[in-house]
């Protein structure tokens, strides 16, 4: 009886032989061929585990990295904007699983709608009708602060000390000052009636001192620290706000008259928009009757720190940040890969990790001159077993997500790409399941370098 090989080689940290891993809070940088006819991506070393192991479960530090939500907002006179804004948050249902939210305006009261669950299971066509107005925010929930509970279901709506009129915010990112802030309005005699950080942001609106709309966000953004990308609507206007960072992402798009805005790039496209822009790190854009203008309430950004597992497994393949493909930018990733980490002579395929792990394996397969298969098949009615808030619920998750295919693996010596390693979910059961499905030998190869901190911003 044939025995399968596996063996496990840790990657290398910081301080050890060889040249440390990277791993940098900029967007990565992506540049053309090198003279030398390789491309190259200039975002530090990826590594390498090569696992040929014998019984028991692999054991690693986590397998992909954590993720916050998506928010969408559309002014549109004229138009079905909350149908178009179900549409919108279909196309980042991958960004949030927990919780969805419209929010919509006709100029009176703001019309909400919220649950738990996918987008698809919170909205039918009576609530649709229901959200009538010009104006429309949406959102779709993975907690990063504040509990999968449905009073921190957005968007959060709440009433201006000034005016009386509502307000309500959609909010991608995380606090890391949420404490203090929870204190300092509580000190203002604000009641909060859920945990997310969200409201905060939505009560210190109201709290600032009566002004223009720059020096509101001018009062909010310097006493916020942290990440944040949002989309707020009050009875006559729709913002888009991005931290000084630009920590997370956020596009504008052009529909018609109207003006569209998103997380993502792909929600743009589904829905026929012009992709005009991203929202600059700093910039708050307004759209209201007399037209788009934006302004910097802290200045222009000195310094950018886009989240690089953006580009790794967060955005959507046809999504594109700072003008590149990220399906391009993953398939390049996985062609670096093969010249830092190469696979070994023995090796008789490469197979990706569904979903985000595939182009990486594309690329290091062409690169490293051997054929690509896809060796595992994912079941596409299970949700991304990494944004599950619970870590029973992820393995559960896992169990029914993958599967091997027998005659594509029986008796070969595969290389597995796969994005990231954060929690370490996905990796025992993708060991156990090409090991039974007859692998000779397999090789890990993970086309981001390692995460060595925890990072608080969502």
């Amino acid at each position: 009886m044939r025995s399968s090989r596996f063996t496990v080689q840790r990657s290398r940290r910081p301080g050890e032989a060889g040249r440390p891993p990277r791993l940098s809070s900029s967007p990565p940088r992506l540049v053309p061929r090198s003279p030398s006819g390789r491309r190259r991506y200039t975002e530090g070393a990826g590594r390498r585990s090569d696992v040929r192991r014998a019984d028991g479960p692999l054991s690693d530090g986590g397998d992909h990295p954590r993720e916050a939500c998506g928010v969408f907002g559309v002014y549109g006179p004229g138009e079905d904007v909350a149908r178009l804004t179900f549409y919108g948050l279909y196309s980042l249902q991958h960004r949030g699983q927990e919780s969805a939210g419209i929010a919509t305006s006709d100029g009176g009261p703001v019309r909400l709608r919220t649950g738990m669950g996918l987008v698809s299971h919170v909205f039918d066509e009576p609530d649709l009708a229901r959200l009538q107005g010009h104006i429309a925010i949406g959102h779709t929930r993975y907690s990063t602060a504040g509990g999968s509970l449905a009073r921190n279901a957005q968007p959060i709506v709440v009433r201006d000390r000034e005016s009386g009129s509502e307000i309500a915010v959609a909010h991608n990112g995380n606090l890391v000052n949420a404490d203090v802030l929870r204190e300092d309005v509580a000190a203002m005699g604000v009641e909060l009636h859920g945990t997310a950080d969200t409201e905060l942001i939505a009560h210190l609106l109201t709290l600032a001192p009566a002004g223009t709309w720059e020096e509101r966000f001018h009062y909010v953004m310097r006493r916020v620290s942290g990440a944040y990308s949002l989309t707020i609507m009050t009875p006559d206007t729709l913002f888009a706000v991005r931290d000084p960072l630009g920590v997370r992402p956020l596009c504008l798009g052009k529909l018609g008259d109207g003006w569209i805005a998103a997380s993502e790039s792909c929600a743009l496209e589904h829905l026929g928009a012009t992709i005009e822009r991203e929202v600059e790190p700093g910039e708050v854009v307004q759209i209201d009757a007399e037209g788009m203008r934006s302004f910097f309430p802290l200045g222009p950004s000195e310094r950018v720190a886009g989240c690089t597992l953006e580009y790794v497994y967060f955005a959507r393949p046809d999504s594109r940040l700072s003008g590149e493909l990220i399906y391009l930018a993953r398939e390049r990733l996985g062609e670096e890969l093969a010249h830092e980490q190469p696979a070994p002579p023995s090796a008789d395929l490469v197979i990706g990790v569904p979903d985000s792990g595939i182009p990486a394996a594309i690329g290091f397969a062409r690169e490293a001159g051997l054929p690509y298969r896809d060796g595992l098949v994912k079941n596409r009615y299970v949700g991304r077993t990494f944004i599950q808030p619970d870590q029973r619920i992820r393995d559960a998750g896992v169990a029914l997500k993958l599967n091997a295919m027998k005659e594509v693996l029986d008796g070969r010596r595969v290389v597995v790409v796969d994005d990231s390693i954060v929690r370490g979910t996905t990796k025992p059961r993708v060991m156990d399941l090409l090991r039974r499905a007859g692998a000779e030998e397999v090789h890990v190869r993970i086309a981001s370098p390692p995460i060595i901190a925890p990072c608080h911003l969502g």
